[in-house]
């Protein structure tokens, strides 16, 4: 029999996670956080149930239970935010969404569009919609029903951005008034190709624009993680708290 294949925390990628993990709550005292979430980054790597965790990590019960506790105290955003060294300065970034397949597992949950669920021709799916800054790192994620134009959901991007960034680069699909306006607010140049609508083409740095496929790459590299490229949760929280984890592990960790 071919031995398993398990997942375990690097002490490079441990040494930069153990200091952002939350101390001195009220609760039953914790016990090996490396082990458990060395079987939380397993599963989300892995795309299987949690009850199929190997045992190695300890109960299943265990790595779920933690994972969507996190999920809701917020803890594994605040590890992604604490790691982007989100008060910075960003420079260039890029922007663009990414569809993500929804697994009928995920359906169900009371909310609606609420859920992050859209329906189309496809079937259920989610969108992922992010921001990168110049190495490629992701400095904003979001998430919405996969039926929302991408259009939608730029200003809230370039909001939770709040100014950091000096150039913001986008596919034409972002080729609106609006959001050349809310990237002009910013203080910050738009890198957008026009539209073949517009009676009079928009000149755009067209050296800049070759740095918008490090999005493009940021997708690829979040859908190595099979609980990432297809959605199995039903609440938005707890997927996206996995995205946030397996960002930080693949760029800050590393």
């Amino acid at each position: 029999m071919a031995k398993r294949q398990l997942t375990w925390l690097s002490d490079a990628e441990w040494a930069r996670i153990e200091p952002l993990l939350p101390r001195g709550r009220k609760g039953a005292h914790r016990v090996d956080d490396r082990r458990v979430i060395s079987g939380i980054v397993h599963m989300l790597r892995i795309g299987a149930r949690w009850r199929d965790c190997p045992p190695e990590y300890g109960p299943y019960t265990t790595i779920y239970n933690r994972f969507n506790r996190w999920s809701r105290q917020g803890i594994w955003f605040e590890i992604f935010e604490a790691l982007t060294g989100y008060s910075g300065v960003w420079g260039s970034v890029a922007i663009d969404s990414t569809s993500i397949k929804v697994h009928r597992s995920a359906a169900g949950a009371k909310g609606g569009p609420s859920q992050g669920i859209g329906t189309s021709r496809g079937g259920r799916t989610s969108k992922i919609h992010g921001m990168t800054d110049a190495a490629g790192r992701p400095r904003v994620l979001l998430i919405s029903p996969g039926n929302i134009n991408d259009m939608t959901m730029a200003p809230s991007l370039i909001e939770a951005a709040r100014g950091r960034f000096d150039r913001l680069i986008a596919d034409k699909g972002y080729d609106t008034n609006a959001i050349r306006a809310a990237i002009q607010a910013q203080g910050a140049e738009a890198v957008i190709p026009p539209t073949s609508q517009r009676k009079t083409a928009i000149p755009y740095d067209r050296t800049a624009y070759r740095a918008r496929n490090l999005v493009e790459r940021l997708w690829c590299r979040l859908k190595d993680w099979r609980r990432i490229a297809t959605r199995y949760d039903k609440l938005p929280a707890n997927y996206m708290a996995g995205v946030f984890l397996a960002a930080a592990i693949i760029f800050w960790c590393n």
